[in-house]
């Protein structure tokens, strides 16, 4: 099988942290007929809606990008969004780019699909050998019966698709909202405030919330925001023992594109840097980076999550491909892009 850059290319959810990766990438290796819709011009939730795209357009490779994510706080809280939304956008879009004769698909997942107590480094094989985590279960069931359908068509009906379990990611585009983002960009964002505060710039706080959202009433109390008078703290959801892996989104989107470009894999890949660090330690990197030295402060009160989450990511090697992004140099990278965004709204 032969596809190159001038195929009609879907790349569902192009907004997000990692679709806008893909086409990044794509567009960097002269891809000219890329598919891109917003969600008030397509929504993947809608049956009739995706059918009509499908036969309209007739893709000849589909990148599935489009999802509902958040961190612990979002998935334990909305559940039932997190698995309604994920399935329906899953089950239209891997059936039409069937019927409408897709050449190939990549379907992305989440790490978090693996048994929280699996063996580490997590391998492909792990996957359903054991109880989820619980404060995701619902999202990673989604992403579970997502690739059980790439498994059930290419066995069926002879399709190519292929899913992929990228790790915990970071880059250029991802939400810094406080009340659904992920770890390490709340780790940016409280630790740019805390700088700013430090610096008495309360100008730069309010253009901060302005741009990336309200900040929640706990951290403007260990920001020092309250009228309190006390110094800034930077909050940790956790213990800061929790071990996790962290790949720059361009890499992961350099990985999707060599995987359906350059290889005819069909069987589940783990796409990470294959290394892992505490929290405690991310925090710590990110203060660096961000220049302050406000002190760290861990809530245990709240949820770690899985103990440890790191991939096994030799298949991924085998297959031709590596990561390139150090993490030092990632985060200042979208740390450089954060203060850009800022600089712009001012």
């Amino acid at each position: 099988m032969t596809i190159d850059m001038d195929a009609s290319i879907f790349v569902a959810g192009h907004r997000g942290l990692v679709g806008s990766a893909i086409v990044r990438c794509l567009q960097g290796h002269g891809a000219r007929n890329l598919l891109l819709k917003t969600h008030a011009e397509l929504d993947l939730t809608d049956q009739h809606a995706v059918a009509g795209f499908f036969a309209r357009h007739r893709p000849q490779v589909v990148f599935l990008a489009a999802a509902r994510v958040g961190g612990i706080l979002a998935n334990d809280t909305y559940p039932a969004d997190f698995i309604h939304i994920n399935l329906a956008i899953q089950n239209n879009v891997l059936h039409q780019a069937y019927v409408h004769g897709a050449r190939r698909l990549l379907f992305l997942g989440s790490s978090c699909i693996y048994p929280r107590l699996a063996p580490q480094p997590l391998r492909e094989e792990s996957l359903m050998t054991g109880p989820l985590e619980q404060t995701n279960s619902a999202y990673a069931v989604a992403k579970i019966a997502g690739i059980e359908m790439c498994r059930a068509y290419n066995r069926q009906y002879g399709t190519s698709f292929v899913p992929v379990m990228p790790t915990n990611l970071y880059g250029p585009g991802d939400s810094f909202s406080l009340e659904s983002s992920h770890v390490l960009p709340a780790l940016l964002r409280k630790c740019h405030l805390a700088r700013m505060v430090m610096q008495g710039d309360m100008q730069a706080v309010e253009r901060d919330e302005q741009v990336f959202g309200p900040l929640p009433a706990d951290v403007r109390t260990h920001l020092g925001l309250d009228g309190a008078g006390t110094a800034p703290r930077i909050a940790v959801w956790g213990s800061g023992n929790a071990l996790r892996e962290f790949l720059h989104v361009d890499d992961l989107a350099a990985a999707c594109v060599h995987l359906v470009f350059r290889t005819q894999e069909t069987d589940l890949v783990n796409i990470g840097t294959g290394e892992d660090l505490t929290i405690r330690e991310l925090a710590e990197l990110v203060r660096s980076v961000v220049g302050v030295d406000a002190p760290l402060v861990f809530d245990a009160a709240k949820p770690d999550g899985t103990p440890r989450k790191v991939l096994d990511v030799s298949r991924m090697h085998s297959l031709g491909w590596r990561p390139s992004i150090g993490l030092r140099q990632g985060i200042a990278q979208v740390y450089r892009w954060y203060l850009d965004r800022l600089e712009s709204a001012a």
